[in-house]
């Protein structure tokens, strides 16, 4: 990969030397970079629809769109909605995917480079051949930065761990052990050490499943020998004073001896100014705080599913691209899924959904601590971009959505699998839940029939088809469903 560029440098302080620093109460720092300004230019739109108005767009568009794109696809989070949209901007541009061999990089081990179909070491200075790393992995930012250039955009999705919680029972209950044993949700919440064990097989999708999919190490209390987590000592960890991720000026730290202990100006604003040193006591919460912290030296944007239309929008305009571009339906839902449904409201939930939805996210306190920051982080670009002009934003992306959904799918919406007869649109089934998919209508044009294609195809048959055209000497085997991990 050649010479190591400061933004390299900069990013290559990783969570595993930051887990090793706080376990034994040594310094790590951090070094973060700016984030780049709203972004306003609008692409051509799609066959179906019309450009984007240009009251919804900026007086000046020349900005060139980003097509160096690091996403992190977290589980049960909506990111195989988003996984679809990148699939379909990177076929119609000619764009390079850093393709797994099967459908992951060796989750849940953490990603390798070696994993990439095609990949090769670079030399000094030569340019990675890929444009986007997008497929399921457990985050290596080390090994992530030996295939894509540093100064690509990097960004992900979270989900209030309630919400996630529900979804992840469901959909791994025969993957986990916890989940196997356990007869509902609501009993493995009510005591989860009767059925989870660390490094059990699976256990990992049933505590802080976000944290580890970042890549993130546990808290030295939270570990076992094998490395695996405890729960907290601390029975009050899940209520966690959680620094908020700041939208267009990052927090600035040195590699400072003493940053533990006297932590280092920020920046906010334009001003400096000093972190609270309540914040920083040493243990669990300090640990939690630095994680955090480097998280956002990392992304550059990080999407919230339960705002995802609004994530969306946010996404276009950072990335320079039109709302066309972003603009497409949910993917791998399951049927009666809450996904896309806030869930971070108490309000019209029943006194027994109130107590799953708090145990939930005491149980997955870490993952807690990550859903907090980064919605304030995305509120706080929401409040930088401006409400009026998002609002006018996202009304104008769900209208465009219903009207693709309307002239492409029967009946306009997702449908059970059983009416999906056409393999190339049925999504793989997993997880005791339907997976809902789309049928297409007919009579369509070629172009539209092309677009809706596009749309509706899942993310497995849209990997195999990238596959089959960036390697079209590869001879392509049939979908195989058996030790397959899921999506």
């Amino acid at each position: 990969m050649g010479p190591l560029s400061p933004t390299r440098t900069m990013r290559l302080w990783g969570p595993r030397s930051l887990g090793l620093a706080l376990g034994v109460f040594m310094t790590i720092g951090f070094a973060l970079q700016l984030w780049g300004g709203p972004f306003q230019k609008r692409l051509p739109g799609l066959q179906l629809r019309q450009p984007l108005a240009p009251s919804l767009g900026s007086a000046v568009s020349s900005c060139p769109p980003r097509q160096r794109l690091v996403f992190l696809k977290t589980h049960k989070s909506g990111s195989s909605s988003v996984l679809n949209l990148l699939h379909r901007y990177g076929d119609r541009h000619g764009l390079r995917f850093a393709l797994p061999a099967r459908y992951q990089f060796g989750y849940p081990r953490l990603f390798q480079a070696s994993r990439v179909k095609g990949y090769h070491p670079q030399g000094g200075g030569t340019k990675s051949p890929f444009h986007i790393l997008c497929h399921h992995m457990r985050f290596n930012l080390k090994e992530v930065l030996q295939v894509m250039p540093s100064d690509s955009f990097f960004f992900s999705i979270v989900r209030d761990p309630a919400a996630l919680a529900r979804s992840a029972f469901s959909y791994y209950k025969s993957t986990s052990s916890a989940f196997r044993k356990a007869p509902s949700l609501a009993a493995f919440l009510a005591n989860p050490r009767a059925f989870y064990r660390p490094g059990a097989r699976g256990d990992h999708y049933a505590r802080n499943l976000l944290w580890f999919d970042f890549g993130l190490p546990f808290p030295p209390e939270m570990k076992t020998k094998r490395g695996n987590p405890h729960p907290p000592r601390d029975p009050k960890s899940s209520q966690l004073n959680v620094l908020p991720s700041g939208a267009g000026l990052r927090a600035h730290y040195t590699l400072d001896p003493s940053a533990l202990l006297h932590p280092a100006p920020t920046v906010a604003g334009g001003h400096s100014q000093t972190s609270s040193h309540a914040s920083l006591d040493l243990g669990s919460s300090s640990f939690i705080q630095w994680s955090l912290a480097w998280l956002d030296s990392v992304f550059d944007l990080v999407l919230v599913a339960e705002y995802f239309d609004e994530s969306l929008v946010l996404l276009a305009d950072a990335l320079c691209w039109g709302l066309d571009d972003v603009v497409g339906f949910m993917h791998n839902a399951q049927a009666g899924g809450e996904q896309g449904r806030s869930v971070v409201s108490s309000g019209g939930l029943t006194a027994e959904d109130r107590q799953l939805t708090a145990r939930a996210r005491a149980w997955n306190h870490l993952d807690w601590a990550l859903y907090v920051h980064f919605n304030h982080s995305l509120w706080a670009r929401i409040n930088q971009y401006g409400q009026s002009r998002l609002e006018s934003a996202v009304a104008e992306l769900r209208a465009r959505r219903e009207a693709l959904a309307k002239h492409c799918l029967v009946g306009g919406e997702a449908l059970d699998p059983k009416y999906i007869t056409d393999r190339r649109f049925r999504p793989f089934q997993f997880g005791s839940g339907k997976v809902l998919g789309y049928v297409l209508r007919s009579g369509l044009s070629l172009p539209d029939q092309e677009e809706c294609e596009r749309l509706a195809t899942p993310e497995l048959q849209y990997k195999d088809k990238l596959d089959a055209k960036q390697f079209p000497s590869t001879v392509s085997l049939p979908l195989k469903t058996s030790g397959l991990l899921s999506p």
